[in-house]
């Protein structure tokens, strides 16, 4: 066997191996976000429902 070829090859598979991509995310825009969403949602919710309880008062 030919082993010449071989620990380069060996180095080509290992190497990408190790590698690590860290991505990081603030929390806090994060959380944010959310809360904005969650107030729209809400607002969303108390529209559709504002016409049904004025029916109901009448």
């Amino acid at each position: 066997m030919n082993w010449k070829w071989m620990a380069p090859a060996l180095l080509l598979v290992a190497l990408p191996a190790c590698v690590t991509i860290n991505i990081y995310f603030p929390a806090a825009a994060a959380e944010k976000a959310a809360d904005r969403i969650i107030d729209d949602v809400w607002q969303l919710k108390d529209k559709a429902s504002a016409p049904e309880q004025t029916e109901e008062a009448k």
